[in-house]
């Protein structure tokens, strides 16, 4: 048996009390919504306008424009992008934006003679230093994902925590607020967090998260921007409305055209109600509905085959054999999906499932009829009745017309 006990001295427990901690603020680049020194996540589906927010906040920053502690004092941004043409498409939207070119650094990573892009967590020590030199505040990386070293599993959550909690760090130690990008899965959810693409990681090491949706209510194609996570500050900010409008630029090669960013005011709907519309909830609606025209198809069978009338607990009896959900069909009787009225019989005897308009019926006709066995149709069958279709109307809620704060946060900040 080995009895060496000798461990390495390299690492060793050190313990520091609380009352060691200098206690600071949270400090915010936009107030309430992005904090300095922290990680941000901006995720979303493709094509509602997340790398035009990035240029929005580039120009507001290097500006002095945006509200928070670095309004009135125009500050540096590097942008790490990789799926975007710097010429062609960053470089428009940064100039649509109105942000000052020369306060804007594309990041690249020198490497043997040769150019590479930025790599985490590898590249954290270098990059630290060149937001020191520079007074860097705000590092916006879209994709995060994309800068993610390849060995690196991304859906795994130990894993990626290698790469964010050094990316973290830096933020703390340089005050520099950084902003990823990320995408939503193809998953259903009216939760964001639950939607960004790869492991939980991301939103958990990130103290903020900015959901952004498309609302297919508005009349004018806007897309809401909404606070989904905020482990620095409030979550009830207000959420934000927006539309895309297109620009053209003028080059050395003729004009360009891109997009911006434009603010219209808050908006009364957040994401989680935009993703609970278009998600989870209409997919819950949708299954329901299938379920309550089967019911109902269900129901009017089985009432068929006995003569139109039946006890409650005849009812109940047969259903369970079939496995129908008994509150399934009282839900499928009370929107009107069946045409069945149930009515309560006298103290302590139940009720009598009937179809509407069959109070004439004879006593001797609550018994099965002769030559009408019950055989109802299959739950799976696809052939769905066509009162099944009836469905309720999805409230629209009025945009609010909020003129003075979509200036303030377009650029024209009230002092």
């Amino acid at each position: 048996m080995n009895n060496d006990t000798s461990t390495p001295t390299a690492r060793a427990v050190r313990l520091t009390p609380a009352s060691a901690v200098k206690m600071r603020p949270v400090r915010w680049i936009w107030t309430d919504r992005i904090p300095a020194g922290a990680i941000t996540v901006i995720p979303g589906r493709e094509g509602i306008g997340k790398s035009l927010t990035l240029a929005w906040l580039a120009g507001r920053i290097t500006t002095g424009q945006l509200p928070g502690i670095h309004h009135g004092h125009p500050r540096a941004v590097i942008y790490a992008a990789t799926e975007d043409s710097w010429a062609h498409t960053i470089a428009p939207r940064l100039y649509a934006a109105g942000a000052d070119l020369d306060m804007v650094y594309r990041v690249d990573v020198e490497h043997d003679g040769l150019i590479d892009q930025l790599t985490l967590p590898r590249d954290c020590a270098s990059l630290a230093t060149e937001i020191e030199r520079l007074d860097v505040a705000m590092l916006a990386a879209d994709p995060l994902l994309s800068l993610i070293h390849a060995s690196i599993d991304t859906h795994r959550d130990r894993d990626l925590r290698t790469a964010l909690e050094p990316l973290a760090k830096l933020a703390d130690s340089t005050g520099c607020a950084v902003i990823g990008l990320a995408h939503f899965n193809k998953s259903s959810s009216d939760d964001a967090l639950n939607l960004i693409t790869g492991s939980r990681a991301f939103s958990a090491v990130a103290r903020s998260v900015i959901a952004i949706a498309r609302d297919n209510d508005a009349d004018d194609g806007s897309c809401v921007m909404s606070q989904a996570k905020s482990n620095l500050g409030r979550l009830d900010v207000p959420s934000l409305r927006y539309i895309i409008e297109t620009c053209e630029i003028e080059t050395e090669e003729g004009p360009a055209h891109t997009g911006k960013l434009v603010f219209t005011g808050e908006s009364n709907r957040s994401v989680a109600d935009i993703l609970s519309d278009n998600g989870t909830s209409a997919d819950r609606r949708r299954a329901e509905q299938v379920a309550l025209n089967a019911a109902a198809r269900w129901l009017t069978d089985f009432l068929t085959s006995q003569g139109g009338r039946a006890t409650g607990k005849q009812v109940t009896a047969a259903a369970k054999q079939e496995g129908v959900a008994v509150r399934t069909l009282q839900r499928a009787c009370e929107l009107g999906i069946a045409q069945v009225e149930i009515k309560r019989e006298g103290f302590g005897q139940g009720s009598r499932w009937q179809f509407i308009d069959t109070d004439t019926l004879a006593d001797d006709d609550y018994a099965p009829q002769p030559g009408l066995p019950f055989a109802p149709m299959p739950l799976h069958s696809g052939q769905l009745p066509e009162r099944g279709a009836n469905g309720s109307a999805v409230a629209r809620m009025d945009k609010p017309d909020n003129k003075r704060h979509a200036a303030s946060l377009n650029g024209a900040v009230s002092k």
